[in-house]
């Protein structure tokens, strides 16, 4: 890996820890103006300070993160169908590395849809992504997603996507947490990030879900709606800090969220 890869991949995921709490705000680019990202601006500011890494696309990052900002951008660059349209798996790559480097990016992330209609498709598009990252020194972030009758939360589906993932030159990978985890991160050479998924019940609910996938080996999470959907989504990702970096309990760190709070 050459030193432009390395120096981009450790504003990431930091090298103090090995771990990472990416703050992820793209959910737009398929589902629009989502819940308590109708302003995206002022939803991302008051977390900037507590994120590793924003992952997000170019229109937001352009009109809604201030460029004096010392946030590393993982920029979301997959994209072409909608939450209304017959097939969100029907994705092709929507920004070029031209306009990557332009932003000054530190990952380019893309979907694969394993198990679906469209899985030849995104995986060669995967390919072609890491073609053109892979010259410039921008690591790869591939997301999993596997067919609705497959199980997205399946240990051998999700292994199944992350080592085609690992297989066609991702530099790291985002997943969902289950069953049986470790399994997934023993079967990929690359690092793992899970997604924090739809707004889970309570936050003591998303701080062990963020707890368990980090003790059986995850480099951290790549949080959103889970963060920014909270009633106090400042103390949120203080809290989740707190589990990837700090390696605390959930209790410990709901501790952490209500006296935040």
């Amino acid at each position: 890996m050459d030193w432009g890869m390395k120096n981009r991949l450790s504003r990431i995921i930091k090298p103090e820890t090995g771990r990472t709490v990416m703050l992820a705000v793209d959910h737009g680019y398929f589902l629009g103006p989502t819940n308590k990202l109708e302003d995206a601006r002022s939803t991302i500011v008051p977390l900037l300070p507590y994120a590793d890494a924003l992952m997000l696309t170019r229109g937001i990052l352009r009109t809604s993160v201030d460029p004096e900002k010392d946030i590393p951008i993982v920029l979301r660059v997959s994209g072409g169908s909608s939450i209304i349209g017959k097939d969100l798996s029907n994705e092709g790559i929507t920004t070029c590395m031209e306009e990557a480097v332009r932003l000054n990016v530190s990952a380019v992330a893309l979907s694969i849809f394993v198990g679906t209609d469209y899985e030849s498709q995104t995986l060669r598009n995967l390919a072609s992504l890491v073609d053109l990252a892979q010259p410039l020194g921008i690591p790869v972030l591939a997301v999993t997603a596997v067919g609705k009758e497959l199980g997205k939360r399946d240990v051998r589906f999700l292994s199944l996507s992350c080592r085609i993932a690992a297989e066609l030159g991702a530099s790291y990978v985002k997943t969902y947490y289950c069953d049986e985890f470790e399994k997934i991160v023993e079967s990929c050479p690359i690092p793992i990030v899970i997604a924090g998924g739809p707004k889970l019940e309570t936050e003591r609910d998303a701080l062990e879900m963020a707890h368990d996938a980090v003790e059986k080996g995850a480099a951290g999470v790549d949080m959103g709606r889970n963060i920014w959907q909270s009633p106090h989504p400042v103390p949120m990702i203080k809290a989740v800090r707190a589990v990837v970096h700090q390696g605390m309990s959930p209790e410990e760190a709901h501790q952490i969220f209500a006296k935040s709070k």
